[in-house]
């Protein structure tokens, strides 16, 4: 097997790249990313002769899917605004495909997967995707499914990344129609900060307000578990709490519609003048503790009994008491991790289906589950009794 890693040398597609080196057998691992210098240190860091670099731009279409049709599978790393002519490549291209944000952009080329036998998943890092994972396990357990709750703590810089930057201005975006929920029957759309509710992460993280995200697990859990009596789906997200209050400043203040302003006889969108100085500094690309915490509550019936899971995950500290786990990388590698791994499930014949996959059905969850324990990623399950 081939790899192809869109994207490969960023800070969260970099630590796929390196579970591959570190875990699987693919012959060859090429990193495609515009960052050339990037890319050939940690070229030279993995030290491994599988891997090698090529230049590629995803929007020039035609010499993309000339690229990428020698690989069997890509692993894509690009940004939410890229997934479109990232998947059309990919699909065009006969390879398989992963990608991290699974926004829905994706769904357009099935067909074009299917005709080809192959699969794509859409949105396999932490949330979406191990998630979904969580979702699943507790639901194939039970008879009927009246609630899921999906709810995560992201603890990273508000803009390490032009990528993460890019995510935030998209999940607060007023105007944006896919942030819904689903209750009794259809979907609801919501606005930023739309229902609030303390979730316990695990420690170190504590006790947050979380509130409504346009994440994909909304829509995929309810195209799983649509003939389970599901009546409610929220999925729930929250940063560090100085990002959020940040992120509510701007939006409070109509900062985040992002309207053009004029400075010194130049048009700039005034949420891009702010990420780009985010970007830049040491405010915008620092935090005080780093991570990432999960929680998933699912409530149904089993054998009968009215019965709720809790699951949620823990990570190594990031305080550098575990080696490769210190500051950033108890973020990134939470998120890179879980995509290295289904591209390697995808690799060894361990994905179900063809054409655009939702991950619920991609994957078997005790199998992710057990290859991320392998990776110090540990998923912890409770299991009560209602009245």
């Amino acid at each position: 097997m081939n790899v192809f890693c869109l994207g490969g040398a960023g800070k969260i597609c970099s630590e796929a790249v390196r579970d591959l080196v570190e875990y699987s057998n693919v012959e060859r691992i090429t990193i495609g990313d515009p960052n050339t210098d990037a890319a050939h240190i940690l070229i030279d860091e993995l030290g491994d002769d599988r891997i090698e670099y090529a230049d590629i731009d995803i929007t020039d279409k035609k010499r993309a899917v000339a690229l990428l049709e020698g690989y069997d599978i890509v692993m894509d790393g690009t940004t939410i605004t890229l997934n479109e002519a990232s998947t059309g490549s990919i699909a065009e291209a006969g390879c398989h495909g992963v990608n991290l944000n699974g926004f829905g952009a994706e769904y357009q080329f099935d067909a074009v997967f299917r005709g080809n036998d192959r699969i794509h998943v859409p949105g396999f890092g932490m949330t979406p995707g191990t998630t979904d994972m969580m979702v699943r396990f507790a639901a194939d357990q039970m008879e009927t499914v009246e609630i899921v709750r999906v709810s995560h703590g992201a603890f990273r810089p508000i803009a390490f990344s032009p990528s993460i930057a890019e995510t935030t201005i998209v999940e607060y975006d007023p105007n944006l129609a896919d942030r819904v929920v689903f209750e009794d029957g259809e979907f609801k759309q919501v606005p930023p900060f739309a229902r609030e509710r303390v979730i316990d992460l695990p420690e170190p993280y504590g006790s947050h307000p979380q509130w409504i995200i346009p994440h994909s697990e909304t829509r995929t859990v309810y195209e799983y578990l649509k003939d389970k009596g599901i009546r409610l789906i929220e999925t729930r997200g929250t940063w560090p709490p100085k990002n959020m209050m940040l992120v509510r400043a701007l939006y409070e203040w109509g900062i985040l519609h992002n309207e053009p302003i004029d400075v010194g006889g130049c048009e700039i969108g005034i949420m891009d003048a702010v990420s780009q100085y985010l970007q830049d500094s040491e405010v915008g690309t620092t935090t005080d503790l780093y991570g990432y915490a999960l929680h998933v509550e699912v409530v149904g019936t089993k054998q009968g009994q009215k019965t709720q899971f809790t699951l949620t995950h823990t990570h190594p500290a990031s305080n550098g008491s575990v080696v490769g786990w210190e500051g950033l990388r108890a973020y990134t590698r939470c998120v890179g991790i879980p995509l290295g791994i289904a591209v390697n499930l995808i690799a060894q014949g361990r994905s179900e289906g063809r054409g655009v996959v939702i991950p619920e059905r991609a994957f078997e969850p005790a199998e992710v589950f057990r290859e991320l324990e392998k990776r110090q990623i540990l998923i912890h399950i409770a299991e009560t009794a209602l009245a």
